[in-house]
């Protein structure tokens, strides 16, 4: 066993969350290891990933203040300029337009592998010592911090570790926090396909019985022949439908894909491999325990229904930088175990609100009972018929 200088923190998982963690906790001023078990590959333009995020503006200005959006922005960043939801059973849509909003735009379609490149480009220089690849194996839990051990022998004394490293998060586990798992009995689809009609810079959703179906708007780079059609699909589907379309001949899926979206954007065609992934809430318990705190999918999985885990997961960062920023200004410790605790609370509070909430819409709209079915459709269009509601709402979603 080997062992290094005392740090101030290790973050352990090197995701787009546990990036983020280790850089901003660095531009604080704090002696900062990440470590990680696989080193990302690094983003290629030839290649789009299927994970996408719709990203929000307040992450953006994370990332600015960080230092790396400008990359993100000048690698793949799709500005989307509205949304539009409606119900398969009738009702007018809900719509939001970023003019209407007074805003430029109203968020972002990015790729994980462009947000996880970003920033692992700029952890060398903020002075973020990274151990890759490496496992955490050991956690010792001590009046002063905390003790880490890796699968590679190296031992890690820092007064703080924070669990970034997903739903299997090895580190929650070893801090003794319980996260129960309710599986939804759904998958994702994803892929990348070309739409008929113009997606006009808006993402769409469909509300179906079986589970919503959104079109992201993505950048064509440059290919003329996908300029303004080209998006990302997320189709939330019980998990036996979502194999068999994932099975289904081309043709036949396009077709069925098409008509989820109710004619909406014409023909839909494939522009990649189809992929899924399975849907379930994961809640810690708490987001603390002693010197370890819990981010991103360490604390918190959620529905992908209107694309928040990645922004859910980047408040967290957010909200520990302005705890350890009004520390600092009032002259106190920015990782005391009192404002840790209260971190943690307000975090665990509003992850929670977000999950159920996804929960609750999920349930109300995928579904076939009349009274759910006769409500919900004219609720939408009340809605968006009230500016108010309409601007309130997408506030809350872009975190502002």
């Amino acid at each position: 066993m080997s062992r290094r200088g005392r740090l101030d923190v290790v973050v352990v998982g090197g995701g787009v969350v546990g990036a983020a963690s280790a850089l901003m906790l660095a531009r604080e001023g704090l002696q900062v290891a990440l470590v990680e078990a696989q080193r990302p590959a690094a983003w290629t333009r030839e290649q789009r990933d299927l994970r996408v995020f719709a990203f929000a503006p307040d992450n953006a200005s994370l990332l600015a203040q960080l230092g790396v959006w400008g990359t993100v922005s000048a690698s793949r960043a799709q500005p989307y300029r509205g949304m539009r939801v409606w119900d398969a059973a009738g009702g007018e849509p809900l719509v939001f337009d970023a003019d209407a909003l007074g805003e430029r735009q109203l968020g972002w379609i990015v790729e994980n592998a462009v947000l996880v490149d970003a920033l692992w480009q700029a952890l060398p220089a903020a002075g973020v010592r990274v151990h890759c690849p490496a496992r955490v194996a050991q956690l010792e839990q001590m009046d002063a911090g905390v003790r880490i051990g890796l699968d590679d022998g190296l031992v890690l004394d820092a007064r703080l570790a924070i669990a970034a490293d997903g739903g299997h998060s090895a580190l929650r586990r070893l801090a003794g926090i319980e996260a129960p798992v309710h599986d939804y009995q759904q998958r994702g689809v994803v892929a990348f396909v070309a739409s008929e009609v113009a997606h006009r810079h808006t993402c769409w959703q469909r509300f179906l019985p079986t589970g919503p179906v959104a079109f992201l708007p993505f950048s064509a780079d440059g290919d003329a022949a996908l300029e303004g059609r080209l998006g990302s699909i997320v189709w939330t589907l019980p998990s036996d439908e979502a194999q068999r379309l994932l099975d289904a001949p081309t043709a036949q899926f396009e077709n069925e894909l098409s008509a989820a979206f109710g004619g909406e954007l014409g023909a839909l065609t494939l522009q990649s491999a189809r992929a899924a992934f399975p849907l379930r809430r994961q809640l810690a318990q708490r987001q603390r325990a002693g010197h370890v705190l819990l981010v991103g999918d360490a604390a918190h999985v959620m529905h992908p229904l209107a694309g928040q885990g990645v922004n859910h997961g980047l408040r967290d960062v957010s909200a520990l930088q302005a705890s350890m920023q009004a520390a600092k200004a009032d002259g106190a410790d920015p990782i005391s175990p009192t404002r840790l605790a209260r971190w943690a609370r307000t975090r665990k509070s509003d992850n929670a609100l977000g999950a159920y909430s996804f929960e609750a819409i999920n349930r109300v709209f995928s579904n076939e009972a009349m009274l759910p079915t006769l409500l919900r459709g004219p609720l939408l269009g009340i809605a968006g018929r009230l500016p108010p509601l309409t601007r309130a709402l997408w506030r809350h979603a872009a975190g502002k």
